[in-house]
């Protein structure tokens, strides 16, 4: 065909109507990852960024693009500081465009980036901070969360070791992470009883004095004494082991945690808890996938967080596939309400009300292997969504 004037002109209104009709299918989706790179939880952040690296890859088949849209990842330090975090939220909402957001690794810091979320009307995807209250009483409609919080934490330990002539000790960091665990902890007991609640500074190295009073709490008791330990970052809480609680028949137990802190769990073989996710434990394609993957990539099995990080990954994928790479927040709000998605532990499903992830958990018992680095949190059972009662927090 011959061009001319009237061609040109043709095409050229043809050319706005396509911009006009609001198909910019070639538009990048960009994704605000704000986490804790260089802080204090940096071993756990540096998991999750990779995890939800392959998470993207994965559901995108490795083309990282959902129908037509470029997914473009934008990373932001938030240093394990919440003013810091707040303010890297705004500026990627409001300077990088960014569509949507994931984070933070900090409880902390996503408690900060919440209102932010509200305030530009962009979700933010909460991955791994635990706290009740990010899906609690702190909640905003535009916050979802893949990652489990300290009721899932706490109720599935109590499903583990809740049986009749149990008493129990806890020991916890003295702010939101501990004692929202605690309190869970507490209130899903129904035969073990809880007679005493241990809360520390996050900062804490020497754990005598605390670990006494612990001792004194159970040792005069009757029936199965536990000491269970609920923490994260730095110190080593299992340290009180070396003040014999064993005298006193006092047991420790804890949750499941990252390679590196599971190589302590070596001081107790048979020590009973609960885990969100160990690599040899469940059994689906997409972890499957995952491990040889990670073991192809970095010669290691993948983490803790790293299956959190796929998580988050794969439901952004499966959100963003439902609505045709749309990123129209109310349209994702309405498409992941309910939502089912698979990841490398199974099925997991935001809930409604409060948009917090339900998931299974494991009950284990630990094996001490001497070939292998780490203690091994062995599968007990699988504790399924209908065997905990999470509680609905929020205030909607």
């Amino acid at each position: 065909m011959k061009l001319n004037g009237k061609n040109l002109s043709g095409l050229g209104l043809a050319f706005a109507l396509i911009l006009g009709s609001g198909l910019a299918w070639a538009q990048d989706i960009k994704i605000a990852h704000v986490y804790d790179k260089t802080g204090p939880l940096e071993a756990y952040a540096k998991q999750t960024q990779t995890g939800l690296m392959m998470g993207l890859n994965y559901g995108t088949k490795g083309t990282m693009m959902i129908n037509g849209h470029k997914l473009v990842v934008i990373e932001k330090d938030d240093q394990g500081k919440p003013d810091i975090g707040k303010s890297l939220l705004a500026s990627a909402f409001a300077d990088d465009k960014a569509d949507i957001a994931v984070g933070a690794t900090s409880s902390g810091v996503a408690l900060a980036m919440l209102p932010v979320a509200e305030e530009y009307k962009k979700i933010l995807l909460v991955e791994p901070a635990v706290a009740d209250s990010i899906t609690g009483d702190k909640w905003n409609r535009y916050i979802f969360r893949t990652g489990r919080n300290s009721s899932q934490d706490a109720i599935s330990n109590a499903v583990a070791l809740d049986m009749p002539g149990v008493n129990v000790a806890t020991l916890a960091q003295d702010y939101a992470f501990g004692k929202d665990f605690v309190r869970a902890f507490r209130s899903a007991l129904k035969h073990a009883k809880l007679v005493h609640e241990e809360y520390l500074p996050a900062n804490t190295t020497d754990f005598t004095a605390g670990a006494q009073r612990l001792f004194d709490s159970l040792k005069n008791l009757p029936g199965r004494k536990i000491i269970f330990i609920n923490w994260a970052g730095t110190g080593n809480p299992f340290k009180i082991a070396d003040l014999d609680p064993k005298r006193y028949g006092i047991e420790i137990s804890t949750g499941g945690n990252i390679l590196p802190a599971l190589v302590a769990y070596k001081a107790f073989p048979g020590m009973e808890g609960s885990a969100y996710y160990y690599y040899e434990i469940p059994k689906n394609p997409i972890n499957k996938w995952l491990v040889a993957e990670h073991f192809k990539q970095f010669n290691a099995p993948p983490d803790f967080f790293t299956a959190g990080g796929m998580s988050a990954g794969l439901a952004l994928v499966e959100a963003l596939k439902k609505t045709g790479g749309s990123t129209n927040t109310e349209r994702l709000i309405s498409t992941m309400e309910g939502m089912s998605f698979e990841t490398p532990k199974g099925k997991m499903i935001f809930r409604k009300e409060d948009h917090q992830a339900l998931q299974e958990m494991y009950h284990f018992r630990i094996k001490v292997d001497p070939a292998v680095a780490w203690a091994i949190p062995e599968l007990v059972s699988v504790i399924k969504i209908s065997d905990m009662n999470i509680p609905i927090l929020n205030k909607r």
